[in-house]
C-alpha cells in the first residue's frame, strides 16, 4: 500500500522548492496548485464564469480577477472553494490510482491548506514546510503584485505556523538553504523508509 505524505506550509515558506526536491528523489507527487490551474483552463472555467461573471477570458479563468472578485469575502471564497475543490478532490484520487498501479512505495500530496481542509485525514503523515515569519514576510512581498494588505488576506485564510508545526510529523526549514533543505528531505525518506502506507484516509 503506497505510504501517503501530505506536504503543506503557508505562503512563502518554500513548498514548491521542497516538493521539487522530493520530486528529485524519485518520489511522485501530487500538486494541488497545478491541478488548480489545469481546472481554470478547462473544466471548471464554465461554472466559474457562471458563479463570477467576467473573471474568463478566452476558455481560461484570469486569476487576478477572480482573486479581487473573491478576496477578503467569505462568501464568494466558499461558493469557489464549492465548485474547485470536488475537481482538485477526482485528479487527486486518479493521481493516487496510479501511484498504486505503479506500485509506488511512497507518494507526496503537495495541498497548501491541507489541515485547513481535513486533508491530513488522508495521510499517513505529514510534513510541514517552515521559516521564520521575517523570512517569509520578505520573500512573499518580494513577489509582483503582492501588498501588505493582500498578505494579511492571504495569512488570514491559513493556519499560523506554529500550528501547523505542532501538528507535523516532520518539519523542513528552508531559511537554512536549499542543501540544508534537501537534507532534511533526505532524512525524511530514510525515516519512511519500508513503511507501509494505511491506504487511502476519508476527508
Amino acid at each position: 500500500m503506497t505510504f501517503l505524505l501530505g506536504l503543506t506550509g503557508s505562503i512563502g515558506m518554500g513548498k514548491s522548492t521542497t516538493a521539487e526536491m522530493f520530486r528529485a528523489e524519485g518520489v511522485p507527487v501530487y500538486d494541488a496548485d497545478q491541478a488548480v490551474h489545469r481546472l481554470y483552463r478547462g473544466a471548471a472555467a464554465s461554472e466559474i464564469e457562471a458563479a463570477f461573471p467576467g473573471v474568463v477570458a478566452d476558455g481560461a479563468v484570469d486569476r487576478t480577477k477572480l482573486s479581487a472578485a473573491v478576496l477578503g469575502r467569505a462568501e464568494a471564497l466558499a461558493r469557489l472553494e464549492a465548485i474547485v475543490h470536488p475537481l482538485v478532490r477526482a485528479e487527486e484520487q486518479a493521481f493516487l490510482a496510479q501511484c498504486r498501479k505503479d506500485g509506488a512505495d511512497l507518494a507526496v500530496l503537495d495541498i497548501p491548506l491541507l489541515f485547513e481542509t481535513g486533508g491530513e485525514n488522508r495521510c499517513d503523515a505529514v510534513v510541514v514546510v517552515t521559516a521564520p515569519a521575517e523570512v517569509q514576510r520578505a520573500r512573499v512581498l518580494a513577489r509582483p503584485g503582492i501588498t501588505e494588505d493582500k498578505l494579511a488576506a492571504i495569512l488570514a485564510r491559513q493556519m499560523p505556523d506554529a500550528q501547523k508545526r505542532r501538528r507535523a510529523h516532520f518539519l523542513v526549514d528552508t531559511s537554512r538553504g536549499l542543501l540544508a533543505a534537501r537534507r532534511q528531505v533526505h532524512s525524511i525518506l530514510v525515516a519512511l523508509a519500508g513503511r507501509p502506507g494505511r491506504g487511502e484516509r476519508r476527508g
